[in-house]
């Protein structure tokens, strides 16, 4: 996994409201991404630009894209998200299993009056 092209990908807000866009609302085509963000997030860009976006997050894993019929529908792919979590965010987030121990003996110590 290539994190950091998905940390670059994460780190554009307009990239960040489409997956958000495509969580609310999964399978979406460019047009119709392009009125919602245009719509409800006040995001002004053209359908090229978005287009330019809509490849870096594919290119990190984050989409997937699938025709039907004449058009081009994306939908969030959220395992790059949960591996990220995984092996990189849940170490950093968590407090390793010694110093959780370690501060649940503190607790019981001051109880105790130790």
């Amino acid at each position: 996994m290539d994190f950091d092209r998905l940390f670059r990908a994460l780190a554009d807000p307009t990239r960040r409201r489409m997956l958000d866009e495509l969580t609310e609302r999964d399978g979406q085509t460019l047009f119709e991404l392009h009125v919602r963000l245009i719509s409800w997030h006040g995001v002004s860009l053209s359908r090229q630009a978005l287009s330019k976006h809509l490849q870096v997050l594919e290119d990190a894993g984050l989409l997937r894209t699938e025709w039907r019929w004449r058009s081009k529908h994306h939908f969030l792919e959220r395992s790059p998200l949960r591996q990220m979590w995984d092996v990189w965010m849940r170490p950093l987030a968590e407090p390793p299993e010694k110093e959780t121990n370690d501060a649940d003996q503190d607790r019981r110590d001051e109880r105790a009056g130790r």
